[in-house]
């Protein structure tokens, strides 16, 4: 049996601390910061994970590389100065609830208006920011709106979908990926099952 040329590219991809891949990477990152924090690419940087992904080389399908900076996130207060009680007096070590992968979806999401966010890949990082390339859809486009197995995407009610948690990125940070019991507590999600624990529900008549 023949392997694909997709399968050894994904074999060098697994193994990013050789010596071929950790050179590539590097000359790639200093190449990335140069660039503005989102800039179109003509192609995928890793085409077997882009075509995972839906991605497909037509017209219509869009990338677009986003830089987000990595570390926690600092609460916005004026001088460190938290009202309120000790417990919460927190300013530094502060965890950000979604992923950096879900951050740079939103950013090309808004810068985009036009297009709508498919999904998204990590492909570098270094010590101040991570960059992801995020696979964009122009619904507009006849190639997209005329192909079943994309044009899902063109009903309204995928507008913006990953500021509202619905890409794989989004349903990650949800905690929606896993099933069972362990689980249940997250859907449809944390807050509604909260809200539906938490609030009593009595008949008028009873």
């Amino acid at each position: 049996m023949k392997t694909g040329s997709y399968k050894y590219i994904s074999e060098l991809w697994r193994k990013k601390q050789s010596d071929v891949m950790r050179f590539l990477q590097r000359v790639r990152c200093w190449e990335y910061r140069q660039h503005p924090s989102i800039v179109r690419v003509n192609r995928p940087t890793r085409p077997d994970k882009a075509r995972c992904l839906g991605y497909k080389a037509k017209q219509g399908y869009v990338i677009y590389r986003v830089r987000v900076r990595r570390g926690g996130r600092k609460r916005l207060v004026p001088k460190g100065i938290v009202y309120g009680k000790p417990t919460n007096q927190g300013v530094t070590q502060l965890k950000f609830q979604r992923s950096k992968r879900s951050v740079a979806e939103e950013r090309a999401g808004r810068k985009l208006g036009g297009l709508r966010v498919l999904n998204s890949y990590w492909i570098n990082e270094d010590s101040t920011y991570k960059y992801f390339e995020v696979i964009l859809v122009d619904v507009a486009h006849n190639a997209i709106r005329n192909d079943p197995r994309i044009n899902w995407l063109c009903n309204p009610v995928h507008k913006h979908r990953e500021l509202r948690g619905l890409t794989s990125a989004g349903k990650k940070y949800r905690g929606l990926r896993g099933k069972g019991h362990l689980f249940h507590k997250n859907r449809p999600s944390r807050r509604a099952t909260w809200k539906r624990n938490n609030t009593l529900s009595l008949r008028r008549y009873r």
